[in-house]
């Protein structure tokens, strides 16, 4: 499959865009496309995937405006990975939050580590994840 992929780098998608992006990788909030589409509106920074008018990949990042940028989501739909477009997402994370101190993301399994490794991650030991799930 040769395609071409728009990176965008504005809010320009819709609930029912990111609903079916999310709900492609079967994330939780993929259910609830209203509140996932305001959650995004609300993040310093979206960039999504375009393959023609289908959304099929996104990131988004939260930051404090100076130190630290926060990885939320990363999401390819999986007819499109292997294609490089999660990459070049992250590519343009780093450069653009190339000043800050720390780009953090969260692993939602391990199989991923490696992924970002590849992706110039590293992985910090004695550093712990805590949350509450509501819901």
């Amino acid at each position: 499959m040769i395609m071409e992929i728009i990176y965008k780098g504005d809010h320009s998608y819709s609930s029912d865009d990111v609903e079916e992006l999310f709900l492609s990788v079967e994330w939780l909030s993929g259910k609830y496309p209203e509140r996932l589409k305001k959650a995004l509106d609300n993040s310093e920074t979206v960039i999504t995937a375009w393959a023609d008018s289908r959304l099929v990949g996104l990131i988004n990042v939260l930051d404090d405006g100076e130190l630290t940028a926060y990885v939320h989501y990363l999401c390819v739909n999986p007819e499109y990975q292997g294609f490089g477009i999660g990459g070049e997402l992250l590519k343009k994370i780093k450069e653009k939050y190339k000043t800050y101190l720390y780009i953090l993301l969260l692993a939602e399994n391990e199989n991923l580590i490696g992924y970002y490794k590849k992706n110039g991650f590293e992985h910090k030991d004695g550093r712990y994840v805590l949350a509450i799930q509501n819901g």
